[in-house]
């Protein structure tokens, strides 16, 4: 059964976000880009680079250069439990 994001998230998974930029498969000169999201455990990356294994493998645009970064977007600090509310009037 597959994780939802929630679940990831409480299990150290982060946002991985990269920026390929290739060459055009009919204009080798000419660079675009592509950014890639997914949730991914640091410091291996797992998803990124088995993302970059398959694009090497079935895309046609050459790879020029990757640019990733990762956030975890629930760290252990930041589960409080709570005892009560306060109400200002």
């Amino acid at each position: 059964m597959e994780m939802n994001s929630t679940e990831m998230m409480l299990k150290g998974y982060g946002l991985t976000t990269a920026e390929f930029t290739y060459h055009m498969p009919d204009h080798a000169h000419v660079l675009n880009t592509y950014v890639w999201q997914d949730y991914d455990l640091a410091p291996d990356h797992e998803r990124l680079f088995k993302f970059i294994e398959f694009w090497q493998r079935e895309l046609d645009g050459p790879l020029h250069s990757v640019r990733f970064s990762h956030r975890k977007m629930i760290s252990p600090g930041e589960w409080r439990n709570v005892k009560g509310i306060l109400n200002l009037h």
